[in-house]
């Protein structure tokens, strides 16, 4: 049985974008449409810049067409922290995500599903609490509207017996992300930009002050400044620190049959999508067609069926106490660092890249895409450090073998918690 994400199955048929043929010249190229670059391009073209943007396959192909479609702001670490590592900007900024994409849909129209109706974060165990707490309380005090869930109201609100407490952050919400997507290279279209898909980008070199790079049809696109938007998904002729600064993980995820009515009104009624405090947690939301969804790590091969997808299937179980038909089974790429910090990089004179969003892409890279255009075309200071080389990690080669070390190492530290 092949693979399909409920985007994909319940996402109206796409206008691809046309492959480039002929050499362009541009003031900024964006290589990837993802969020980040989608943003990157419709901000540049709206501020008047000249933009072309180059993806390899289509947009929302990669991560940004295949995550949970939860809208969560902030960074992994907490506002406290956040204004001691890179200052109060940062912070502002963080806590601005999920408005800035849920601002960005209403005044474009963009028909992606769109629901501003909170994120829960749950606590499975007593040891989770006083994080939660401190985190909530940390917003709070930021005039975040948040809210404390004790056990009985996490059960009300996500119709699961299985957490002792936990937070909602009520400026969070979901949406459809390949609708997203789609909607966004629409709408840069519309704006000015010229997008082109199948069009891989195999050479990008800097040559008398301006960048050339070489798709593999042998077209090239020249330009002043150069967005690296692809994340884990750079191609291997880039940057090589770059790649190897960021571990690429897979995110599988599984939606259920179509819930019945007597299932809608107890599981998440109110709408809010949830995620995990455990180390390797998981994350549910109702989604389309009224299905229950549910992802969370996965093995670093990528699964060949459905068969590889029951550790994730039997975390339903474990939430709800029953099981569900599943209709859906698919993954997508994440890019996390060791310390779950997203990373900017200007590693030369006019080119700027993002990678490792660690889980938190939708809201973050939309509204980073939008900072960098602001600061491409108008010399906005950027809200967090920008570094000029990434660090690889030692043995990047040797991830899948590490990685997976890891989560087992963790999912014992989970079990030791309960």
């Amino acid at each position: 049985m092949p693979l399909t994400s409920i985007w994909a199955a319940t996402a109206p048929a796409p206008a691809d974008l046309p492959p480039l043929h002929d050499s362009l010249r541009a003031d900024v190229l964006v290589i990837g449409a993802g969020f980040q670059g989608l943003s990157t391009a419709l901000h540049l073209a709206e501020a008047g810049v000249d933009v072309v943007l180059l993806e390899a396959r289509q947009p929302g192909h990669g991560a940004s067409g295949r995550n949970g479609g939860q809208v969560i702001p902030g960074l992994k670490d907490d506002p406290d922290a956040l204004d001691q590592l890179w200052g109060a900007q940062a912070t502002d900024f963080a806590g601005s995500t999920a408005a800035r994409l849920f601002a960005l849909v209403d005044r474009l129209g963009i028909d992606c599903d769109a629901q501003q109706a909170g994120w829960i974060q749950a606590g499975m165990a007593q040891v989770h609490l006083p994080g939660l707490r401190a985190r909530m309380t940390q917003w709070a005090a930021r005039g975040a509207p948040v809210d404390w869930l004790d056990a009985a109201a996490m059960e009300r609100a996500t119709g699961s017996r299985s957490f002792c407490g936990g937070w909602i952050d009520r400026r969070a919400g979901k949406i459809h992300p390949l609708k997203f997507a789609r909607g966004l290279a629409q709408a840069a279209l519309a704006a000015g930009a010229r997008l082109y898909g199948d069009t891989p980008v195999v050479s990008l070199v800097r040559d008398g002050g301006v960048w050339q790079a070489r798709t593999g049809s042998g077209a090239t696109v020249s330009a002043d400044q150069v967005v690296l938007a692809s994340n884990v998904y750079t191609p291997a002729g880039f940057d090589p620190d770059l790649r190897r600064a960021t571990l690429p993980a897979h995110s599988f995820q599984v939606a259920t049959a179509p819930l019945d009515p007597a299932d809608l009104a107890r599981i998440l009624p109110q709408g809010a999508v949830v995620s995990e405090a455990r180390r390797v947690g998981t994350y549910f939301r109702i989604g389309p067609q009224n299905r229950l969804m549910l992802g969370g790590r996965g093995s670093f091969a990528e699964p060949q069926g459905p068969a590889a997808f029951h550790r994730i299937a039997a975390e339903l179980t474990r939430i709800f106490g029953r099981s569900f038909a599943m209709d859906h089974h698919w993954f997508g790429r994440v890019g996390m660092t060791p310390d779950h910090r997203l990373r900017l990089l200007a590693p030369a004179p006019g080119l700027l890249a993002a990678t490792g969003f660690n889980g938190r892409g939708v809201a973050l890279a939309t509204a980073l895409g939008q900072v960098m255009a602001a600061h491409l075309a108008h010399g906005t200071p950027l809200p967090l450090p920008v570094e000029d080389r990434l660090r690889p990690l030692p043995f990047h080669g040797l991830h899948p073998v590490y990685g997976s070390l890891a989560i087992e190492y963790y999912r014992l530290r989970d079990r030791m918690d309960r």
